[in-house]
């Protein structure tokens, strides 16, 4: 997917890993954000599940590392940042059979949708319909909201 020319979202990383396509994941930022919150931006932080878990002690109270947490932009300028573990994601996408890329690619689409207000956890299956459009638009598999349901054996 090539990046817009409009598309100031940046992706950074703070972990030591060299095995992603780093252009290709900024490229995907890029599309995707343009395309789910047109003329907002979004900055990505790729880290390690020792920054994700001081980050989510911090801002919701949760002692363990997550795998992405998503931190809108009060000013509304801008859609927000998103942090993501590169640890957590290597691991889900051992579990779930592809690339660590790939998984990096599904934590950006359910980061960039909680930005856009979307909550899976309070809605009535709302943000999970989204995802899954999203999902196939942009040519991902199974999101983390149907792979949660697919655990609990919902539909």
């Amino acid at each position: 997917m090539p990046r817009t020319a409009d598309s100031s979202s940046q992706l950074l990383f703070r972990h030591s890993s060299r095995r992603v396509p780093r252009t290709l994941l900024r490229d995907f930022l890029c599309t995707a954000a343009a395309r789910i919150a047109p003329g907002k931006s979004v900055t990505c932080l790729i880290t390690t599940d020792s920054e994700l878990r001081s980050l989510n002690r911090r801002f919701r109270g949760k002692n363990y590392p997550t795998d992405v947490l998503s931190f809108e932009d009060v000013t509304g300028a801008e859609l927000g940042e998103i942090a993501i573990s590169f640890d957590r994601a290597s691991e889900q996408a051992r579990e779930y059979g592809h690339p660590v890329d790939e998984e990096l690619r599904i934590l950006m689409l359910h980061g960039i949708l909680h930005l856009c207000g979307m909550d899976h956890e309070k809605d009535s299956g709302e943000m999970a319909k989204a995802e899954r459009r999203w999902r196939e638009h942009l040519g991902l598999p199974n999101g983390l909201i149907e792979r949660t349901d697919n655990r609990r054996g919902r539909k």
